[in-house]
């Protein structure tokens, strides 16, 4: 990249930066911003719908500083840590900063390049960034519940404020998943609707808790990073497996301390004696025999029907799981454990001259086991990831001829990231990312009132890749005038340490998964 082209750059930078001036003006000092389709016309003192731009004595403004982040792992400089305040004006190392797309300013309309397309050094290899907020309609958010409760039926809608703005997808180990948001609820359906859920994901994005209700289901309080509230109880653990799962890993541990142990689970109910884990350790069989649909031996379908109460099901009192006792085979004095798959439901029981289940004392050795299961059971969290499609206003922001980025982001030579946090690319066509919102800077997202969501992203590639994909090279401004122009007046915050560097040598958003690490 010459000089000239950077020259030339950075003094069309300056003007801007300096004027602000990217909308039309109108009679009145009236102006009509171009940032997206919505086209407002803003008053002098006035922002737009969005809140993002605004009229500032006949200059159109971003009412939100660009947020620049200082990597300082190997330099140990010192930065204004998540700048609350404003940017002291300490020098910034140029090979260990990073422009991120939040408060960038974006691509509309389609014919204009990014609003900055940055050219660095980083250990000897020229690259470029580009850099902006991306206008997505096509976007929506995964939401990850860690809870063995009943959260509604596959597929069910999920409702916030009555409008639906998302469905329960299906469950995981341990998790309930949901999907939030999507083109079809923010423009296919009522205006309502489109507001609700834009201001739901919104929300979720922004690490906000989020208070949503599912047909058929339970009412949840989602919050990023936090553990779910269901029906008004705050979650503790993330199970540590199902009930065979738990009795295979703690089958021994129990050996010779009681004669059953039944785990209730909504999926998978375990019986130990039944269990292959039972049969290796010699344990004779007990003649309790379970409710649901018998699947291999010792493990046990559809014992009850999905709830709150004990493993996910409906059951309070856990002997009702138990079906039948057979006479023949258990005895007098029989022990029994049954435990959710958390541990945090328990009950120790011994059969009377009856083979009545009779609950009693449970001893210290069968305690420390179901504490054991408690212990191995994970911080029951939510986790929140914005997934979206980007679009071809956004790709033409990058270079004349879309399909080039979107075959080097595939191939790997493009790294992608959303505020400097990795972003998983899927696999296929298009550009379709996916990035955990706790691993962004907060205040990443905003929106446009159309609906639809605004999110930061760059695009980190070699220079001369960038010249040989047709990119907006005439654009390109050095780093250096970045810190001198914008720096002033940005936000400066600190790069995380788990997040990886994007100009780290081999690393692309290609063979990075949803943690950006390398395998």
């Amino acid at each position: 990249m010459s000089e000239t082209q950077k020259t030339t750059a950075s003094d069309r930078l300056s003007a801007e930066a300096r004027s602000k001036q990217f909308g039309a003006a109108e009679d009145g000092g009236i102006i009509r911003c171009d940032a997206c389709p919505v086209l407002c016309r803003i008053k002098p003192g006035r922002a737009g719908a969005c809140d993002r731009y605004a009229n500032e004595d006949g200059h159109l403004v971003r009412v939100d500083p660009v947020v620049l982040l200082n990597h300082t792992i190997e330099t140990g400089g010192d930065v204004v840590a998540f700048a609350e305040e404003a940017w002291e004006g300490k020098p910034l190392d140029p090979a260990r900063t990073f422009v991120t797309g939040i408060g960038a300013g974006t691509t509309y309309p389609d014919y204009k390049p990014a609003p900055f397309i940055v050219a660095a050094d980083h250990d000897g290899v020229d690259t470029v960034t580009v850099v902006t907020e991306g206008i997505f309609s096509y976007c929506g958010v995964k939401v990850k519940i860690d809870t063995d409760r009943h959260l509604g039926p596959e597929t069910a809608p999920v409702r916030a404020n009555g409008e639906q703005v998302g469905h329960v997808t299906t469950a995981e180990y341990g998790s309930q998943m949901l999907s939030i948001g999507g083109v079809r609820h923010l423009t296919g359906g009522s205006k309502k609707e489109g507001n609700v859920t834009c201001r739901t994901m919104l929300d979720l994005c922004a690490g906000e808790p989020v208070t949503l209700s599912i047909d058929g289901g339970n009412e949840v309080v989602v919050q990023a990073g936090k553990a779910p509230i269901v029906d008004g109880k705050r979650e503790e653990r993330m199970r540590v497996g199902c009930g065979s799962a738990a009795i295979g890993i703690f089958a021994q541990q129990w050996h010779g301390h009681v004669d059953e142990v039944i785990v209730v689970d909504d999926h998978i109910t375990g019986v130990l004696t039944e269990h292959q884990a039972g049969k290796v350790l010699d344990m004779p069989a007990a003649g309790i025999r379970v409710r649901g649909r018998r699947s291999t031996p010792g493990r046990y379908f559809q014992v009850a029907e999905p709830g709150l109460g004990w493993g996910g099901t409906d059951i309070t009192d856990p002997l009702e799981v138990i079906s039948k006792i057979n006479s023949d085979v258990a005895w007098p004095g029989l022990r029994i454990l049954m435990t959710s798959t958390t541990g945090e439901d328990a009950i120790y029981c011994v059969l009377d001259d009856d083979l009545v289940p009779v609950p009693a004392p449970m001893p210290d050795p069968v305690r420390t086991v179901v504490d054991r299961i408690g212990e191995n059971c994970e911080p029951s969290l939510c986790s929140v990831l914005f997934m979206a499609g980007a679009g071809g206003s956004l790709r033409a922001g990058v270079t004349e001829n879309p399909i080039l980025l979107t075959r080097s982001v595939a191939a790997g030579e493009t790294r992608v990231t959303m505020g400097g946090a990795p972003a998983y690319l899927w696999p296929g066509g298009g550009i379709t990312i996916m990035a955990d919102v706790t691993a962004m800077p907060q205040g990443s997202f905003g929106y446009v009132p159309t609906p639809a969501i605004v999110a930061p992203i760059e695009f980190t590639l070699p220079s001369r890749l960038y010249d040989r994909l047709g990119g907006h090279s005439g654009d390109v401004v050095s780093i250096y005038d970045i810190l001198s122009t914008v720096a002033p007046e940005a936000r400066v915050e600190t790069w995380r340490d788990d997040n990886p560097w994007p100009f780290n040598s081999g690393a692309s958003s290609g063979d990075a998964g949803p943690d950006g690490q390398e395998p």
